[in-house]
């Protein structure tokens, strides 16, 4: 009844319903809850619960939920956010674990299922080798335990995002920002939750390209690594004679940035410029970057007096590496970027912020801000 294949290196992952449906559903989560039971090896185990707004999320949802309140679990239901949100709630409510049901940036056929365990102030992705073995075991060996008399909680949690993007404000310092002509492209997906708040508490003006929640992504798919979706991105970015750019993927933890001229700037340039700021709040700190192209960040880290770890690729070796050299930053070349104040998962809000902040004080363009960054060039 379950597709092996579905428990990736990462995260649970399939076709809707092939794969992944009603029916296996249940099971799934059964065993996601019992995997969480001997992890923690207690009973009153809590977590928050995220979906994107795929058109088969709700019905795992529903099929999640049933089964953990038949485990006596408490569930914080964020709604609909973005994956940051679930790692930056996780520790909010000081939960045991979080869930996002998502696909991330795959076509509107596929879903999936993220889950971060919470040690203290860190996060551990589920993943080839934080568990995700044993968890696809016990699912296709339907090794449960018994439900338990006492039932469970379900909280709603109405604020998750607004509460994200407050504490990356006041983490970041943000104030004081020049009004700046942005266009962006969440491509129907979760991105869009971000922008409709941003707007409110920072000084925009703000164009956004198909900006309707929509799973199945009726103009393009959500990948910021297919750049030629995004044509219309830089195309208004250039016509609207607009700062920046930006597009998003489909759940919101990879980012990345177009020019005034339409260009596409590398992540690993993001990266290299973000660290003056990075820097200036935490001197001398420790920062990763993944093995792929390391040049650029290695000079700006000289500079500014840091440390620098080379990073296998993959976000969850990269938050494990984050948190056990104690880091305070991690980039990585297709786009996610780190922070340790997430417990070393993604915060794509912001790495936006800091971009924001830069050009407000540097009062340049952006294209000529990444070439006073970049003493390197990549391959590609």
């Amino acid at each position: 009844m379950i597709n092996p294949k579905i428990f990736k290196s990462y995260d649970i992952r399939g076709l809707w319903p092939s794969d992944i449906n009603e029916k296996n559903t249940e099971l799934i989560s059964k065993a996601v809850a019992n995997f969480f039971i001997k992890t923690f090896r207690k009973k009153n185990i809590s977590i928050v619960l995220g979906r994107d707004m795929r058109f088969s999320s709700p019905v795992i949802f529903k099929k999640m939920t049933n089964v953990f309140l038949t485990y006596g679990f408490t569930i914080y239901d964020l709604g609909l956010v973005p994956t940051p949100t679930v790692y930056f709630s996780i520790l909010r409510f000081k939960a045991d674990a979080g869930i996002q049901i998502s696909a991330s940036h795959n076509p509107k056929d596929y879903n999936g299922i993220k889950i971060a365990l919470r040690d203290g102030k860190k996060l551990t992705k589920v993943g080839k080798n934080t568990g995700m073995e044993e968890l696809k075991n016990l699912a296709l060996n339907q090794d449960f335990l018994h439900r338990f008399t006492s039932k469970g909680r379900l909280i709603t949690i109405n604020d998750a995002v607004e509460n994200e993007i407050n504490a990356a404000i006041d983490a970041l310092k943000i104030k004081n920002l020049k009004k700046l002509k942005v266009v962006v492209d969440p491509a129907n997906a979760m991105g869009i939750l971000y922008f409709e708040k941003l707007k409110n508490k920072v000084p925009l003006d703000l164009i956004m390209l198909n900006n309707k929640l929509d799973g199945s992504f009726p103009n393009h798919q959500a990948d910021p690594l297919q750049f030629d979706l995004w044509k219309d991105l830089q195309d208004q970015v250039v016509k609207k004679k607009a700062d920046l750019g930006i597009m998003i993927d489909g759940d919101a933890d990879r980012v990345y940035f177009v020019d005034e001229e339409g260009k596409i700037i590398p992540a690993t340039l993001t990266t290299a410029l973000v660290l003056e700021k990075i820097f200036a709040l935490k001197p001398k700190s420790r920062v990763i970057v993944d093995i792929r192209y390391i040049l650029n960040i290695k000079k700006m880290v000289e500079k500014f007096g840091g440390k620098l770890s080379i990073s296998p690729v993959g976000h969850a070796l990269i938050t494990k590496q984050l948190n056990e050299e104690g880091a305070v930053f991690a980039g990585e070349s297709s786009g996610h970027y780190y922070f340790e104040e997430i417990g070393g998962g993604e915060s794509s809000i912001r790495v936006i912020l800091l971009i924001l902040k830069i050009l407000s004080e540097k009062n340049q363009p952006i294209s000529k801000l990444i070439k006073s960054v970049q003493t390197a060039f990549e391959s590609g």
